[in-house]
């Protein structure tokens, strides 16, 4: 389709960068029409290398011959909209983004089955709408080993455009959807542990966790945590042992210690 060079944020083909809301692009006109934003080459490449179908792309001019180059060639039929650094700069977060924005659909959500069927070790966020802290987790849980994602559905979508740009592209390097019921997830076979400080809660380091063939941690929001109910449903309630008074970590990086302690136990 080629360049489109623009002189103000109000052109239309524009639009689903400067003026929608997340939830106006996740619904755009009906769910199977929904976008996204990625910010940056590398995350953006990271998503295409995912199968990813991009729609459009908004850099400024130095960019289309540079950082861009690689996406326009494999792309050539998506509109490049194009302009001064200036106009694009007013963009609220575009400076941010070393100056390539692409609008993406949204893919198809799988089923928990499709994404725990091989999985033995998952992640429930539960209840968490932080996007720093969404993408943080995914972060952590791409380099940790973690096989996939579920989170219940009053927690923050992880195709926000923040929690992309927080994750470094890793929300699309773990398989991820949407879950009613964390103890859902027994029914596949896992055996779940709630993170939270409870009176019988077991330290994250006892064997019997690393040992589990399956297992669920469920991360709860911060401030308030996990729901009493989830506490007790879980098969086991784990805590992290901490020095100095501290009685908690912030959820991203209580994420990142229980996925390294709770990793699967290789079989000698």
């Amino acid at each position: 389709m080629g360049l489109i060079e623009i002189d103000n944020l109000n052109h239309p083909g524009v639009r689903i960068f400067s003026q929608l809301t997340e939830a106006q692009l996740r619904n755009r006109l009906h769910p199977d029409d929904g976008l996204f934003i990625a910010e940056s080459p590398k995350v953006i490449n990271t998503a295409l290398h995912t199968g990813h179908e991009p729609v459009a792309l908004l850099c400024e001019r130095k960019h289309i011959t540079g950082d861009a180059a690689e996406i326009i060639s494999r792309y050539p039929d998506i509109p490049v909209y194009t302009g001064e650094r200036t106009l694009l700069a007013s963009l609220t977060g575009y400076t941010l983004t070393r100056g390539v924005l692409c609008a993406m659909r949204r893919p198809q959500q799988p089923s928990v089955e499709e994404v725990c069927r091989n999985a033995s070790r998952v992640v429930v966020i539960q209840g968490v709408t932080d996007t720093t802290n969404i993408g943080a987790i995914f972060r952590s849980a791409a380099a940790l080993d973690i096989d996939a994602v579920v989170l219940t559905k009053d927690s923050c979508d992880p195709l926000n455009r923040r929690s992309i740009r927080v994750s470094m592209g890793s929300v699309f390097l773990v398989p991820w959807t949407w879950i009613n019921d964390a103890q859902d997830l027994r029914k596949l076979g896992f055996r779940t542990v709630a993170m939270a400080l409870t009176n019988d809660s077991i330290s994250i380091d006892d064997p019997r966790l690393s040992k589990e063939p399956r297992l669920a941690i469920i991360m709860g929001t911060e401030g308030d945590g996990l729901p009493h109910s989830t506490i007790t449903q879980s098969d086991y309630t784990a805590r992290i042992p901490m020095s100095n008074g501290v009685d908690s970590l912030n959820v991203a990086a209580a994420a990142a210690v229980a996925f390294w302690q709770l990793r699967k136990t290789k079989n000698d």
